[in-house]
């Protein structure tokens, strides 16, 4: 089993890759959920438009818009 990441999308949904995004990875999808759930504004302040939540190379949802959120 492998652990799940958050992978950042454009609003041209290409991945996004900046050192002042989150890379954590954790060992639960409910941990994920529970970190974005607290967290998900610090990720679109950095103009983050979706995300897709990862277990390994398997996505398992997303993209998924931080456009609804705001």
């Amino acid at each position: 089993m492998s652990d799940f990441t958050w992978t950042y999308l454009d609003a041209s949904g290409r991945p996004m890759h900046s050192a002042a995004l989150p890379t954590s990875s954790f060992p639960t999808q409910a941990d994920a959920e529970a970190w974005f759930a607290q967290d998900w504004s610090l990720v679109a302040d950095e103009g983050v438009d979706a995300v897709t939540l990862m277990e390994g190379d398997t996505v398992v949802y997303g993209p998924m818009s931080l456009q609804a959120m705001d």
